[in-house]
């Protein structure tokens, strides 16, 4: 019989923590509130993690969206994202608990698309610069699994979607039943969808969505391709 995890989810109340709530596993999950485990005070970090002993932490806490807000906080993007994941690491490093980190595919350039976990990375913007801050203490502390994550809500939340941007999009539900999958797994792994355009995507979900250029988008005109090489994550899961 499997030993069942103890696993401990930071950020629960986000969308994709909301998600992990639902699935079923046979696993031990604590979502903690802000109140119960601030990621920006160690002490409320070690406090939580020496009351309920889990051997694994999935770091989900952090800021994300509007990625405008990164350019125009940026010392909210350190302090979740860089300094909080810096805590979680520390933390955990007391306890030697697994850090499973929740990273971003656009740490990579987003020139030719198709990117492996060792290809070289260069973050296009503020909030990829943050995640990969995170990476960064994540990276040094061995017990631990970094996932370069391409997700997205269901059903497509936008009206319009690029014809001219390759990502690998996937919904959160997916990336759910994946995760429980790979707990075990250590170092960098690239995890999303298959390889399409953001219209094409968008267009299975929703018949209805509309084309629009990356050529008046800020973000996308620099990155039009941060699609991931999936092959490592296909071949763990045939396993």
């Amino acid at each position: 019989m499997l030993k069942k995890n103890k696993i401990v989810v930071t950020g629960g109340s986000g969308r994709f923590g909301s998600i992990l709530k639902k699935i079923k596993t046979n696993n031990k999950i604590y979502f903690p509130t802000k109140k119960e485990l601030d990621i920006l005070k160690i002490i409320s970090i070690k406090k939580y993690l020496q009351k309920y002993k889990p051997n694994i932490i999935i770091h989900l806490a952090g800021l994300s969206r509007p990625m405008e807000l990164h350019d125009k906080d940026i010392s909210k993007s350190i302090k979740l994202n860089i300094i909080g994941t810096s805590n979680i690491v520390l933390a955990a490093k007391n306890f030697n608990t697994k850090v499973i980190y929740f990273s971003t595919s656009y740490i990579y350039p987003g020139k030719k698309g198709n990117y492996s976990e060792g290809n070289s990375i260069l973050p296009i913007n503020n909030y990829a610069w943050s995640k990969l801050g995170g990476e960064a203490a994540v990276q040094m502390y061995k017990n631990s699994l970094i996932l370069r994550v391409c997700m997205t809500e269901e059903p497509f939340i936008h009206k319009k979607a690029f014809y001219n941007v390759k990502t690998n999009f996937i919904f959160q539900k997916e990336i759910a039943k994946i995760l429980f999958k790979i707990l075990k797994k250590k170092g960098v792994l690239n995890v999303g969808g298959e390889i399409d355009t953001i219209y094409n995507f968008a267009k299975k979900n929703n018949p209805h969505v509309k084309k629009i250029s990356r050529s008046n988008n800020k973000f996308f005109k620099k990155c039009p391709n941060p699609s991931m090489n999936i092959s490592k994550l296909k071949k763990i899961i045939k396993k």
